[in-house]
């Protein structure tokens, strides 16, 4: 397994995340608008739900950045490609696919 690549692809995972984080929690304000949760969907309330779909974005990719900084530390650690739960193997597969994968797929599941 070539770490080294794999290091290289979890570091610009990362750039992209933290760019795609900056982006969607960079707040532009407007003091004259206001937010409303009438009986009616208007402006106020898209905008309102617009900005909780922004938070669980927001989650999301903090978590998956949270699992890309995990795994370029297990590669400093030696680590990689063992879950961190229950120390077995992670399949190749699984790395292929998801090499910031830090749990085998059982573990994962639960």
């Amino acid at each position: 397994m070539d770490t080294t690549a794999i290091g290289s692809e979890l570091r610009r995972r990362h750039d992209e995340l933290v760019a795609e984080l900056t982006a969607l929690t960079t707040v532009v304000r407007d003091p004259s608008a206001t937010i409303g949760f009438g009986k009616r969907v208007g402006e106020g309330t898209s905008e309102a739900i617009g900005r909780i779909e922004r938070v669980a974005q927001a989650d999301a990719l903090t978590a998956k950045l949270a699992d890309v900084d995990r795994a370029q530390a297990k590669i400093d650690e030696g680590t990689y490609g063992y879950c961190d739960r229950c120390g077995a193997a992670i399949p190749d597969q699984r790395l292929e696919a998801r090499p910031w994968a830090v749990l085998c797929l059982r573990c994962s599941a639960t």
